[in-house]
């Protein structure tokens, strides 16, 4: 893995071009220790999130992770391996982003190739607001789950386990576009969350701390074309831009 060095933007120095050689953790595995076997790898999966807008916090309670090898088999069919929460966390995506993960654990998993992926929430019949938004300045609101939630949110996804390897996946859950406001306050989840193998890689480096006041955002383009955004610390200035594929980007 090619190490990224830092770098600083300044008021006259807004963007630069920076390569960048990605290196999967899918394939970097162990032997048949922690409960696996010689025809078995290991799942792990983690939570992160985009810059949102318009909110102080975005809060989703996550109850387990499902995976399948088929991608037509229904929440009650067998076949399914679990990674259960337990007690379920409660999760406010805005504090994951700039390169923060959140693991949600890990499994033992048969080797093959699988097909579905499902992210289960807690529906909102506990005590208390488990899922939730607080808009900028304003309360801590319901946040309304699809039924969906009920047997998991399906995620669009296929991946490979090989024997003896360990296999990551992160789930990139953009808050932002999965809001939806309705008429009386009401806010609705609408999903928007994309899969990716985790990748262990980035541009990080600082922005002018006389720039921040101004709500800057950090971006790295192809082209013109937005792959990855960030908000720098608010304090120090530092961002990460994480998990990019390789290939050469300006930081704007």
């Amino acid at each position: 893995m090619k190490n990224i060095k830092p770098f600083s933007c300044t008021k006259s120095r807004t963007w630069m071009t920076a390569s960048v050689l990605a290196a999967l953790v899918a394939g970097c595995g162990g032997g048949d220790g922690d409960g696996g076997s010689s025809t078995s790898g290991t799942l792990g999966v983690s939570l992160t999130d985009a810059p949102a807008c318009g909110f102080d916090e975005v809060n989703v309670t996550v109850t387990k992770v499902r995976v399948h090898q088929s991608s037509s088999a229904g929440e009650n069919d067998g076949g399914w391996t679990d990674i259960t929460l337990s007690p379920a966390k409660k999760i406010n995506l805005l504090d994951l982003n700039n390169g923060v993960l959140m693991p949600l654990g890990e499994t033992p998993l048969a080797a093959g190739h699988y097909s579905q992926l499902r992210l289960v929430l807690d529906p909102n019949t506990s005590n208390g607001l488990v899922n939730s938004v607080v808009p900028t300045g304003g309360v801590e609101t319901a946040l309304v789950t699809p039924s969906a939630v009920q047997s998991g949110i399906k995620l669009v996804n296929e991946f490979d386990v090989a024997s003896g390897q360990r296999v990551d996946l992160l789930m990139d859950f953009d808050a932002c576009k999965s809001i939806v406001k309705r008429g009386n306050g009401v806010y609705a989840l609408k999903p928007v969350i994309r899969v990716v193998p985790f990748v262990l890689n980035g541009i990080n480096g600082f922005v002018d701390t006389t720039m921040l006041s101004s709500g800057v955002m950090v971006t790295a383009q192809q082209n013109g074309v937005i792959v990855q955004t960030t908000a720098p610390n608010t304090t120090t200035g530092e961002f990460f831009l994480a998990r990019l594929p390789a290939g050469s980007y300006d930081v704007v």
